[in-house]
């Protein structure tokens, strides 16, 4: 965790640097550094940089007049978001029934986190201005050339051109990005459900509530910790199946493909390639009918005995074999389907990292006598996993979040028997994902739904750290060498 801790640790320290010359301008600038806390052009008018301080000073008003005409009509109600409530009143003047003037929580909250973001970076500009502004004294008292608007455009369109180009995908991350993820770390920490609806109610701030409903067992009736224990175990147990078997099996099937004694490859690998190009929610939709209680698999099954033989043996008590309505049978088959639609991606990734072997070691390991087992094992394995060890992070990542497989092949087919999972509105073959989708799409529970995606979060983000610094550690590929 060195690495990480560095980083973390350079993060902290650039901070600490910022406000150190933020705080050293003010205590050593002249009167236009000053000002500029002020009115934030007046450093750069008092070194001539007249388009410069006319920009800074109509941002500066653009934030004033942002915040008189907008964040004052939400900001204030951000500690109760709302206490007005929607109802109809009679209009004396015109006898019609009208709305009040009522408040709507949600709008308050997003608007208001909205203005928390505009400030901030406002803030940040602000002390910068003061910063940049001593630094144009001190240009000015060592006699060094102070950039004109020219200058500084012929800059941002040469050394500074990575500035430009980054401006606009920033601002969209922080819009797009940024915002959403703050919203829903907020609306965790509040009681927005079907009964507190806006704008026909409102809903309002309940501290930690959310957090102890789905960390603790809360008996019959509120048993959201009960199912998030299990749902998390099965999406980890999902994830490292669905990663690892579609892994090491696009492994398997390169080699058997490139094998000089498999005949047609093109052929196979054709065939493979096809079920690529096929949209997957038209695979996995044809699949759940193959295998549902009344589809093609379960009639053959039942044609051929096999239906039978099972009840006999007490392994379904069913008349069909429930490959995707009972807990167990529907765990085995959504891996092994998965492994079906996963394996030819993988397999096209270990085929092109196959071609690229290093051929004098391969050349190399034949002569010293090793056979293809220890050359396997020793050279193609090393050498695939030092290759593809960043891909397993991200599709182990991926698998936790993977939507569709689960969703497609379970939706309509898998009812939960289990009463303290259903009072969760959770499944036994829910991702924390699918779960998280349940709850807004079907149940509108919004506050659970918060709180489970700042869980993905912290799964995702601690593996995702833990993974990486150990892929990072040492030198790998010296090792490998």
């Amino acid at each position: 965790m060195n690495k990480i801790g560095s980083a973390v640790g350079g993060f902290f320290r650039a901070i600490g640097h910022f406000f150190g010359d933020f705080f050293t301008a003010i205590a050593k600038g002249d009167w236009a550094v000053k000002l500029s806390l002020i009115i934030w052009g007046a450093g750069c008018a008092r070194r001539k940089q007249y388009v410069k301080a006319v920009a800074l000073t109509v941002l500066e008003v653009g934030v004033i007049l942002f915040s008189v005409f907008f964040a004052s009509q939400y900001v204030p109600k951000f500690g109760t978001l709302g206490t007005v409530v929607m109802e109809q009143q009679l209009n004396m003047q015109t006898l019609k029934m009208e709305f009040n003037d009522y408040d709507h929580s949600f709008l308050i909250l997003l608007f208001s986190l909205f203005s928390f973001v505009v400030w901030a970076i406002a803030l940040v500009i602000w002390m910068r201005t003061v910063v940049n502004a001593y630094r144009l004294q001190l240009d000015e008292a060592a006699g060094r050339h102070i950039n004109s608007f020219k200058d500084d455009i012929h800059d941002y369109l040469g050394d500074k051109f990575h500035v430009t180009l980054l401006t606009l995908p920033i601002i969209g991350i922080v819009i797009f990005t940024v915002i959403p993820i703050l919203l829903l770390i907020f609306v965790a920490f509040t009681n927005y459900d079907q009964q507190h609806m806006p704008p026909s109610s409102l809903f309002t701030w309940v501290g930690l509530t959310n957090f102890k409903s789905l960390l603790s067992n809360g008996g019959m009736t509120v048993t959201f910790g009960y199912a998030f224990v299990r749902v998390l175990g099965w999406t980890l147990v999902w994830a490292f199946f669905a990663t690892f078997t579609t892994y090491f099996g696009g492994i398997f099937m390169s080699l058997l493909l490139n094998s000089k004694k498999t005949r047609a490859p093109r052929l196979w690998r054709t065939l493979l390639v096809i079920t690529i190009a096929v949209p997957q929610f038209v695979s996995l939709l044809l699949v759940r009918n193959f295998f549902s209680n009344g589809g093609i698999v379960n009639t053959i099954c039942r044609n051929i005995g096999l239906t039978g033989l099972l009840r006999d043996w007490g392994l379904i008590s069913t008349s069909y074999i429930p490959f995707l309505s009972a807990p167990g049978w529907a765990h085995v088959m959504i891996i092994l389907i998965n492994i079906w639609i996963g394996i030819p991606y993988q397999m096209l990734i270990a085929t092109g990292i196959l071609m690229n072997l290093p051929s004098d070691q391969l050349e190399s390991a034949r002569v010293d006598g090793a056979n293809k087992v220890q050359t396997f094992r020793y050279i193609t394995m090393p050498y695939m996993l030092q290759v593809t060890a960043p891909t397993l992070v991200t599709d182990f990542v991926k698998n936790i979040n993977n939507f569709n497989v689960i969703f497609l092949l379970t939706d309509g087919v898998y009812t939960t028997t289990n009463q303290l999972m259903a009072n969760s509105q959770a499944k036994e073959v829910d991702l924390l994902v699918t779960w998280l989708f349940n709850l807004t799409q079907n149940y509108y529970n919004y506050k659970m739904a918060a709180v489970i995606g700042i869980m993905v979060f912290i799964v995702c983000a601690v593996f995702t750290l833990v993974a990486f610094n150990f892929l990072i550690r040492g030198d790998k590929e010296g090792v490998y060498q």
